[in-house]
């Protein structure tokens, strides 16, 4: 059940204590892909793990601005501090919780909330009443998770299969022209780059073109598994915190 299309009725009536919350960003994902890029994918991730799920649970709306500031000189691009994002993200969490739905699984999709969700989701679990783990849905596809990218071959093969009336295609030689090899500048097993724009001319990181809609739909399939099998273990956890030693 998504909540953006239940009533409050259905809502109260829903019998399950577990939720998705979808996370992403409103960000660059070079020429040929839309900003909305990883919000989207967080939230159709969560509605293809919610379908295979064999058991209830809600979808929430996604949180679609989140800590991106690395892709600032690139024009649309939306952030929110990490202190903004980790109380935003606590406070939703907060509100499922009043409901009943007390454990929840924040399915991510976008690098940047990475540390951010790890930290706040600690947070909710030690001091509210309620549970909370993060999933990133291109951690969770095997052995493509090597291959993410950015605007590279994984997200742009999930938005061939999901959205493709968004992808630029006539934009993708564009894309590879001025896209990177890899994410950052590497120097001592330390990034020197801040931004995005100080190792790709046009953000993109890989090849776009080698994720194709077949591609995608096996990346969708893999990810839903992965959620599924997640959601199975957070509805069997026990969640009470240990006591003292």
């Amino acid at each position: 059940m998504h909540l953006s299309d239940a009533t409050w009725t259905d809502v109260r009536d829903a019998d399950t204590d577990l939720a998705l919350l979808p996370v992403g960003s409103t960000e660059q994902h070079g020429p040929h892909a839309p900003l909305g890029t990883d919000a989207m994918h967080a939230e159709t991730v969560a509605e293809a793990g919610a379908d295979r799920y064999d058991g209830s649970v809600v979808v929430a709306p996604p949180v679609s601005v989140g800590v991106s500031e690395e892709h600032r000189q690139f024009a649309g691009s939306l952030w929110v501090s990490p202190d903004t994002f980790r109380q935003y993200v606590r406070d939703v969490v907060r509100s499922l919780a009043h409901h009943g739905f007390n454990r929840v699984v924040v399915v991510n999709g976008h690098g940047g909330n990475v540390p951010a969700l790890g930290e706040v989701t600690a947070t909710i679990t030690r001091h509210d009443d309620a549970y909370a783990v993060p999933f990133t849905w291109f951690e969770a596809v095997g052995e493509h998770s090597s291959d993410m990218g950015h605007g590279g071959p994984l997200e742009t093969a999930l938005l061939r299969a999901t959205h493709p009336e968004l992808v630029r295609e006539d934009r993708m030689e564009e894309a590879q022209a001025g896209a990177s090899d890899g994410w950052g500048d590497w120097v001592s097993r330390t990034n020197l780059a801040h931004d995005t724009a100080e190792f790709t001319e046009n953000g993109v990181v890989g090849d776009p073109d080698a994720g194709d809609a077949e591609l995608g739909d096996e990346l969708l399939e893999s990810a839903a598994a992965s959620l599924d099998h997640l959601l199975q273990a957070v509805a069997d956890r026990d969640v009470s915190r240990p006591p003292n030693r």
